[in-house]
């Protein structure tokens, strides 16, 4: 697996990539990376790739507010820059709202949506009184492990669970609650019927986040789109269970045609 660093703008976004083919691009999620994708890059006709978004990673800091919109704006540029066009784009939880901005505001870059236990497109409001939960997180490793162990119950590699949270502390220090305010205001629920290639919606069922009736919601809000429940899974099949994901990624890619 190659990496690399693409300039936008401002901003470096580090990225890995795997295979040669039609782009697919992984966005990750809140105190997410590039290294939640490592385990589902190999997809036969695909050129998979990774990047950290800003804030991220191994990426810059992105300057100024902190918006759902933005980081959409940031993918777009990494795409347009690595000249991706009528990708299939796969958001996760926090990425899954980023990817449907991104769809919506861009769709000549948006062949289709993969949803993995993405935020709904009303967003996901975190109460106020939360935040010092949050900086616990930020501050505390101990209490940053239990809380990703909480959103990836089934996941047993525990070198691979330490390089996930090696890679959320890296996370930029206004992003911790920038992130919860950026869902609590993010509603897109208006444009989403302007979206109308093919979207997958998937749910795990142990998933402590997103629930079955917001999943419900985002796939109700496209009109292509379909909901897959996933038994004995949390918040993060990509990672709990890749080959069931790329099972799933394949036959939804088969389905519709993408060529």
């Amino acid at each position: 697996m190659a990496s690399g660093i693409v300039a936008v703008g401002a901003i470096s976004m580090f990225f890995v990539e795997l295979g040669a083919g039609l782009p697919l691009v992984y966005v990750h999620g809140n105190t997410g990376s590039s290294s939640w994708f490592k385990r589902v890059m190999d997809i036969p006709g695909y050129h998979a790739v990774a990047p950290d978004m800003p804030n991220f990673g191994r990426s810059s800091a992105l300057p100024g507010e902190i918006r759902i919109e933005r980081y959409a704006e940031s993918v777009a540029g990494f795409m347009e820059a690595r000249g991706y066009k009528n990708a299939v784009l796969v958001g996760h939880s926090l990425g899954g709202c980023v990817a449907q901005a991104l769809a919506l505001s861009r769709p000549d870059l948006v062949r289709a949506l993969v949803l993995v236990d993405s935020g709904a497109p009303y967003g996901l409001v975190t109460p106020a009184d939360r935040h010092p939960l949050i900086e616990m997180m930020r501050t505390n490793r101990a209490i940053l492990e239990q809380a990703l162990k909480a959103v990836v119950p089934t996941l047993k590699d525990e070198a691979f669970f330490k390089e996930l949270v090696d890679d959320a502390q890296k996370m930029a220090v206004p992003a911790w609650i920038g992130n919860a305010e950026a869902l609590s205001r993010f509603d897109i629920t208006a444009k989403c019927a302007s979206f109308t290639g093919p979207v997958l919606v998937l749910r795990g069922s142990l998933d402590p986040i997103i629930t079955e009736e917001m999943a419900k919601a985002t796939a109700a809000a496209y009109p292509n789109a379909r909901l897959k429940l996933l038994d004995g899974v949390g918040h993060s099949v990509i990672v709990e269970n890749p080959a069931l994901f790329l099972k799933l990624l394949n036959e939804f890619i088969a389905e519709i045609g993408v060529k």
